[in-house]
């Protein structure tokens, strides 16, 4: 079953800097995800990782793509599962630049 999301940048309403996907709890099978940009004129700076969350504090995060520009009215679809194949206790986290609006659907 497919999730979807709305990524909005920290400042656009209802935006914030840094949006979870997957908590490092779940047991999540992601095989494909499209990165869709919806602005019509400016590219989307976009930015997926995965992070721990132990209890010390003190995370690891190991990005998947970092600042990549997805060009106005584009998507860019990541589909190899090894991508996606992180050890259990890892979530999936993405940031968008400020004034961006990504729609994201995991499958």
């Amino acid at each position: 079953m497919a999730t979807y999301y709305n990524i909005k940048g920290s400042s656009v309403s209802g935006g914030q800097a840094t949006t979870e996907l997957t908590s490092p709890t779940s047991e999540t099978s992601i095989s494909h995800i499209l990165l869709t940009n919806v602005h019509a004129t400016a590219d989307a700076t976009v930015t997926l990782f995965i992070q721990n969350d132990p209890a010390s504090g003190v995370t690891s995060t190991y990005n998947i793509i970092h600042t990549i520009a997805i060009p106005a009215d584009s998507s860019l679809v990541l589909d190899d599962e090894v991508m996606f194949d992180f050890q259990p206790g890892y979530g999936l986290y993405m940031t968008v630049a400020s004034s961006d609006t990504v729609d994201v659907i995991i499958s």
